[in-house]
């Protein structure tokens, strides 16, 4: 089978297409709260009533999270301290909201991965978590949930919970890495760690990252 002619008609609407992407995670990414601001700092109250409010702001936040590109986001990044996440952690799921998340169970099996932030832009840290964890909540319904999670998605849904604490990855990383980043986000920078390698020098292992 022979590969598609690339026309310059093709080739225009690839950068047209391109451009939009880039404009539309911009436009995302201004709601989302940056890194300086007290509210990533604070914990978040649980949510006591379910309805038409707390689902139309569910679907804002998963809007927010697919045109920023990003496989997670809490409500305290967007200034709402209530106890409200959604995630995206594969291309064959749907995208979910999680009430009240609470972590059952980690492993004690763990594993290092890049991990950047839609709140800290243009830096990222390697962050070592449980490779499996149990989480339970409730759904934006009010129905309660028990997610039984592995690798991305696990990391992803401790990454939020995480926000929802107000604990932010430069907590969670080595000093060396947190002292670089926050250098980075002062001066407007960017930073990230050497991935060239997949296993560590402690034989630890590795994941892809992802933003959340």
């Amino acid at each position: 089978m022979s590969d598609e002619v690339q026309t310059p008609e093709r080739e225009s609407e690839e950068r047209r297409r391109e451009v939009e992407l880039i404009e539309r995670r911009e436009a995302a990414l201004a709601h989302v709260v940056k890194f300086g601001d007290p509210v990533l700092k604070s914990k978040a109250s649980p949510v006591s009533s379910f309805g038409l409010e707390l689902r139309a702001e569910a679907e804002r936040m998963f809007a927010i999270m697919r045109d920023g590109l990003g496989v997670g986001l809490a409500a305290t990044q967007l200034g709402l301290l209530r106890r409200l996440l959604v995630f995206h952690a594969g291309p064959d799921g749907e995208p979910s909201a999680i009430v009240n998340p609470k972590v059952e169970w980690l492993s004690e099996e763990t594993a290092v991965a890049e991990e950047g932030c839609l709140s800290l832009p243009r830096v990222s840290m390697d962050v070592e978590r449980p490779l499996y964890a149990r989480f339970s909540g409730r759904g934006i319904e009010g129905e309660p949930i028990v997610i039984e999670a592995a690798g991305l998605e696990a990391r992803v849904l401790q990454h939020e919970i995480d926000h929802l604490d107000g604990v932010l990855i430069l907590d969670r990383t080595v000093r060396e890495q947190r002292k670089a980043a926050l250098r980075a986000l002062r001066e407007g920078g960017s930073y990230s760690p050497s991935a060239e390698e997949e296993i560590g020098e402690e034989g630890e292992l590795r994941e892809p990252r992802a933003d959340a």
